[in-house]
């Protein structure tokens, strides 16, 4: 009963960051306003991303703090530590290979390439670096604990793995809003549910989620950069 009533308040701390943003990133587009900012509109967004998600992940947190029984909601002994990380870091690994096969899958049904959410995130994030923090660290925390932890947990114990991670997977991938790529979401979100199955621990699927966030930020940011680099130095003489 505990935990229902924790994962009820996790849900509604999530639903109230999701729709805050259309009361309060108005006023701080105002605000930007009186401030002469180059991108008033795109300062206003980033800046609330990074501040919502950072409230919601503390809040998150604190009540998930005071029930410790939470964290460990499904039948069997967890994995150990360091298991636990190298779980956690296979599974990033797991969730490109997916992405992949997944990205050649809507090439061949004629889904046109790149994430629109992607980019208006890294565009938010050039404007306001404070917003790296919500990508890769505040959403894998509240994601996981959302799709993860309450959705799949919850759907476990009465259906079946299958079952219950292709339905958290499909929610994973219909809160993106991002239809045309949904297959891309819902592969990723079903290894992060088997990543946590495995594990018993949800740490292990919000590392790899993580990684996975990280390493998409560091592509969009100095993948030019990478490039250029792998060129020069991979010259022969």
């Amino acid at each position: 009963m505990k935990q229902q009533k924790t994962g009820l308040y996790v849900l509604i701390i999530y639903c109230v960051m999701q729709l805050s943003g259309a009361v309060f990133a108005p006023l701080l587009y105002k605000l930007f306003q009186t401030k002469d900012a180059k991108d008033p509109a795109l300062l206003a967004s980033g800046w609330w991303v990074f501040i919502s998600m950072c409230l919601a992940t503390l809040l998150t947190l604190l009540l998930v703090k005071k029930d410790n029984s939470f964290l460990r909601p499904l039948k069997g002994n967890p994995s150990p530590l360091l298991p636990t990380i190298g779980w956690g870091i296979l599974g990033f690994f797991l969730v490109l290979l997916g992405q992949g096969i997944a990205a050649n899958i809507e090439l061949k049904l004629g889904v046109e390439q790149g994430s629109q959410n992607t980019a208006d995130f890294i565009e938010i994030a050039h404007a306001v670096p404070w917003a790296i923090f919500s990508i890769v660290l505040f959403a894998p925390i509240l994601e996981e604990l959302i799709f993860r932890r309450i959705i799949f947990g919850s759907l476990l114990p009465k259906t079946n793995f299958f079952v219950a991670a292709s339905v958290s997977a499909i929610a994973f991938g219909i809160i993106h809003f991002e239809f045309t790529h949904i297959l891309l979401y819902a592969v990723s979100g079903f290894i992060f549910a088997f990543i946590y199955y495995k594990t018993k621990r949800i740490i292990a699927s919000m590392i790899s989620h993580m990684l996975l966030n990280g390493f998409v930020v560091l592509i969009q940011f100095y993948g030019g950069a990478i490039q250029q680099f792998l060129e020069k130095y991979s010259q022969t003489p």
